[in-house]
């Protein structure tokens, strides 16, 4: 038990800390407010992060019930979300701004309008649709396994969004140290570690919803 409940936090954190991308999050939040005043820079970064933890809260207590009012099944969800994951994944390999994060159009009408916090930085860039996911997933199985597990996806939650808060007040240090060659060097690794991530939810989603062709 002490086993599963090691590997499931590591899975945990690691999955949601990736999905989340602080680094990435830091940039797009610096092409946004480069233009501002440092108060009006650091208002923005605890809202957007504030948001972000609220909407992940949420998510983690009401998935289950959101996905049995629409009555899909775990299982789909999960082999559903690998695939989504997966997108991610290869979008980070190939250096690029993952479109389920943030879209061309998004991105350009941010830039009229003071307030980001709420949308693009919170939603989708923090708090988008793979986040999203991965906290759904995680949660139905912390379920299975012990209440523990359930306090570790609410313990990675809070580190993913606290990271991310602490590299954006910090960002015009971060921006001297790392240029794009090493972004997109930790992006590619982060990618190729979603990839796999994303790889065993489908395969977890597949054996319990196929049991028999699963032992075949």
């Amino acid at each position: 038990m002490a086993g599963d409940v090691l590997s499931f936090a590591l899975l945990s954190l690691s999955s949601i800390i990736i999905i989340v991308n602080p680094l990435g999050a830091t940039l797009i939040y610096v092409s946004f407010t480069t233009s501002m005043d440092q108060i009006t820079r650091d208002a923005i970064a605890k809202d957007a992060c504030r948001f972000a933890l609220i909407i992940l809260l949420t998510v983690a207590v009401l998935g289950t019930w959101i996905l049995q009012l629409f009555g899909i099944t775990l299982e789909a969800f999960r082999i559903a979300g690998g695939i989504l994951l997966f997108g991610i994944g290869m979008e980070m390999v190939y250096a690029k701004t993952s479109r389920t994060k943030l879209t061309a159009t998004e991105k350009y009408e941010s830039r009229d309008i003071e307030d980001v916090a709420m949308m693009p930085l919170a939603i989708p860039m923090i708090a988008g649709p793979g986040a999203i996911t991965t906290t759904i997933v995680l949660m139905n199985e912390a379920i299975t396994i012990t209440p523990i597990a359930i306090g570790i996806v609410f313990f990675s939650i809070l580190i993913s969004i606290a990271l991310t808060y602490f590299m954006m007040r910090n960002s015009d240090y971060i921006i001297t140290k790392i240029g794009q060659r090493e972004y997109r060097a930790i992006n590619r690794l982060l990618g190729m570690l979603l990839i796999a991530i994303a790889v065993q939810f489908v395969i977890n989603g597949i054996r319990l919803a196929f049991p028999l062709f699963a032992r075949g």
